[in-house]
This record gives C-alpha cells, structure tokens and sequence, in this order.
C-alpha cells in the first residue's frame, strides 16, 4: 500500500443510482458480500500460527481465501474502529477517538452526496443490505444506553435496508451484549459478575448462536433476490464477558496455554501509554485485579487465556454454520466473504487486561477476505493494511466506482499476487498518541507532558514491544518522524 492517503476513485462510465444493474468484472452478477465483524478478536487464530486455539472454520477460510498477517486498526476501541471501518477515514478530531464517534457523527445526519458509509454506497448501486448484530458501534445497531430502552434510531440510518437482532432472553441488544446465560447480564447484576462463564447450555444459549440462526434464516430468503446483497453479521465474543458454552471451554487443556511472552512494563516508558485495565477490573467477581504495579497471579493468566480461547472457538463455530450454510445453498459461488476483529486485545501482554494503547497487541487483528474470483486464493498477504483500506477494496472487488474522497486505499492487488509487497505503512490513534507501523518498525510519538514521548519498537529484534529503544537511535526516529507526522490529520493541531 502506497503511503499517500488519499486517492481519487474515478467514477465508472455508467450513472450510479439505486437499483443500478452492475456488471462484475468476471461478466456476471455483482458479487454478494457477507462481512463478518469480531468483538476483540486479535491474531489468535490457528491460521496465524497458534497451535493451541481450535478455530477450523475460520483457519478454512484463510486456507482457500486470503489471510492478512499485518492488518493493523486504526483505534483500538470497537466505536472509533468501526467508524474507521465504515467511513474510510483516519480520526481528525478528538470525538473520532471514541465510542460514540458513530452516533456524533453519522446517527443524526442528513442524506447527502457522500455517502455515510461503505454500506450506504453498496445500497445506493443495488445492494440490498441487511444487518445482524454489532456492525457498527451499538450492539443491535440502534442508539441507546446501556441501560435505557431500546430505541428505534438507527446509528447507520440511510446504510440499512434491513437491521435485524434476536435479543433473546436478554431483552435488549445492550444486555444481550453483556448477558450471562441465565438470561442476566452486566447491568441487570450491577457488575457483581466474573469476567468468564462456562454456561451449560447449547450454542443458542448465548446471544452470538441466536445471531447465527438469524443470519442462516436470512440468508436463505436472500438466496432467490435479483439483487446481489450485502450482510454484515457482527458477534459479540470474544469480547467480555469472556462467555461461551462449556463445550468450547471442553476444547482445551488449561496447563497447555502459554502465557503471555511479554507479561512485563516495557523498559524506558511512561505508564501513560498503559492503563490499570480498568474496562476488565470493572467485573467485581473476578478472582483477582490486573494493575500494572502487580501481574495477576499465572494460574488466574491462564484460566483467563482459557475463557478467550473458547470465546474463539465458540464463534469459530457460528461462522462454520453459516459458511456451510452459503455452501449448500451455492452462494459461496459468488459471495465475497470477509472476517474483521475490530482491534486487539492485551492477555496480560505488558501487564494490560484489555484494548486502548497503541502496543501491537492492542493494534493488530483478523482481517480474513474469501474471493470467488480466480486468482484470490490462498495467499498469505504480509504487506502492511489498514482498516480505512477494506472500505475501498470492497468497492474494487464489486466494481463500484467512487468520487467521493477517502484515507484508505484498495489492497486488490495483494489479493492477486502470490507475494506481498513490504513496503505499506499503517497509522493508528490513542492516548493522545500517533503511531506508525513500518514492516519492522513501530514508531510512536505521544502528545502529553510525560516523558518519554517517543516511543521506538524494533519487530526484528523485539516482536513483543518489551523496550524502548527510541533513545539509542536518534537517527532512525529523525528519519521515521516525518513519515509518521504525515498521519497527524490535524487531530493534534498545535502540538
């Protein structure tokens, strides 16, 4: 991917309009998309090279598909990450940075000729779009407290010609997000939970398999539509409450799990650019309490690690059943499939429970695309992506043309080459920070009074980020600096 971040999508010589009848470059009927969005997910995948977690589904799509070994999010919190996914923008203003970036910026606006999203510019060239589940920001894609009612206002509200949700048991999207598989959740329990559960109960006993029956019973309706669609299906897990039916939990042997290989404070930088994991401390039942003063304990590490792991495998699952689902019905002819984890998470790398730094942990995640088209398949891409990109690579890929401006830049050709270029850089946001990814170098610059400000990570040498080597090099980061300082999109204006 080029450096430059912005690039003019030349419009197609037709009008685009509502009901457009596309033609694909392949010569048939435009493609249909089913893009699969993961709470949490980091590169925790057999596909990635674990070999303790069990994920077949998604490791057999990687096989004959395309896998991303260096796609990093551009926030990594789910709101600001999924903004970016659906705008196709880099954050230029403090609000971008946070969860409600979706419902500030989009929920209340009018239809103009931009469109609000990728999915509102599907829609408007005859897509038809349906939604399941947590695509944008809320947990059924409608704006509500976590405690409130639910509403009817959509936070994607020209992006939808469908937005559907089975709250089951729980009642709401926001406590099904929460919810423990007694039909309790978070907010109903006042936060006197633990961060797991092994429920004794089936894969509908858990919000994320009453997703997948929606999603199953929708897809067979699609299956005879003259329009190609588009559907987005966002799950819950591995998100916490790290919550799963026991059986997953059943996959593993706990004394197997690693533990984390970097579970220490970096060397040479300021507890600034951590946090005292306060988003997991917040489960009151917990055994114990993650600070970065003191490690939790190996055994409660590894119960925790265990809890993730089945979150995986449960998912892992439900993307099986409606991959199989496609298959039987012949979609997966024609249906691009896309896998995202909306931003990493830290399993006690760097003493931190949790997403919100700008450590590779927190940064890197799935990114899984399955092409119909010949030549897209079974590559292992190493080139550096950014989550702004996916937005531009979707249009290529279904033959829609834009004029409307945006950060990321189609990664196609990666999809059509066996290898991968090096030569991409990635940009990501937080802690009032930039941070830059090299394919060997993380280069991090922090806009506060803490020092050190400067933060340098060498992959070659140092994978995991345990020190701070950006005083030893001054000449590298004076040569990095200016690449980095490209990525300021004015967010930090006058810093």
């Amino acid at each position: 991917m080029p450096t430059s971040f912005k690039r003019l999508f030349i419009l197609l010589p037709l009008l685009i309009f509502l009901g457009s009848n596309l033609q694909c470059k392949q010569g048939q009927r435009p493609p249909n998309v089913l893009f699969i969005a993961v709470d949490d997910l980091r590169t925790e995948l057999g596909a990635y090279g674990n070999p303790i977690v069990h994920s077949p589904n998604m490791d057999a799509l990687a096989s004959e598909g395309t896998i991303f070994t260096n796609h990093f999010v551009q926030v990594p919190t789910c709101g600001a990450s999924r903004y970016a996914l659906l705008t196709g923008m880099r954050p230029r203003k403090p609000l971008h940075l946070g969860n409600n970036a979706i419902e500030k910026e989009i929920s209340n606006a009018t239809e103009n000729k931009v469109p609000e999203s990728f999915i509102h510019h599907l829609k408007r060239n005859g897509y038809h779009t349906v939604g399941i589940g947590k695509i944008s920001h809320s947990a059924d894609g409608l704006v509500y407290g976590y405690e409130e009612p639910v509403s009817t206002k959509k936070e994607l509200p020209h992006s939808w010609n469908e937005l559907l949700f089975d709250a089951g048991k729980w009642g709401t999207g926001w406590n099904a997000f929460f919810g423990y598989s007694d039909g309790e959740n978070r907010q109903s329990l006042k936060k006197q939970v633990r961060p797991y559960e092994a429920g004794e109960v089936d894969d509908e006993g858990y919000p994320d398999g009453l997703t997948t029956k929606l999603a199953i019973s929708k897809l067979r309706e699609l299956k005879d539509k003259k329009q190609p669609f588009f559907m987005g299906v966002g799950f819950f897990k591995p998100h916490l409450p790290f919550n799963a039916p026991k059986k997953y939990w059943d996959l593993y042997d706990r004394e197997q799990i690693p533990l984390s290989p970097n579970p220490r404070v970096p060397e040479n930088i300021s507890l600034k650019s951590l946090h005292e994991s306060g988003e997991f401390n917040q489960y009151a039942l917990g055994e114990e309490k993650a600070s970065l003063a003191q490690p939790v304990s190996q055994e409660y590490a590894k119960k925790l690690r265990h809890a993730y792991l089945a979150s995986i495998s449960y998912i892992d699952a439900q993307i099986g059943l409606i991959w199989e689902e496609l298959k039987v019905m012949g979609l997966d002819k024609n249906t691009i499939i896309v896998i995202w984890g909306d931003h990493g998470w830290h399993l006690g790398d760097q003493r931190v429970w949790g997403k919100h730094t700008l450590f590779e942990n927190a940064l890197k995640s799935a990114l899984i695309i399955k092409s119909p088209f010949k030549g897209h398949q079974t590559n292992k891409v190493k080139t550096i992506v950014e989550t702004v990109d996916i937005y531009p690579t979707i249009m290529e890929l279904c033959n829609i043309g834009m004029t409307h401006e945006i950060d990321g830049e189609s990664f196609i050709d990666s999809l059509n080459e066996a290898s991968s270029k090096e030569d991409g850089v990635a940009y990501s946001y937080f802690r009032n920070g930039i941070s830059l990814r090299t394919d060997r170098y993380r280069l991090t610059k922090y806009y506060r009074q803490d020092e050190p400000t400067i933060e340098l990570y060498d992959h070659s040498t140092d994978p995991y980020e345990t020190k701070n080597i950006a005083d030893l090099n001054p000449d590298l980061v004076m040569e990095l600096m200016p690449v980095l300082e490209k990525g300021n999109t004015g967010l930090y204006i006058g810093n």
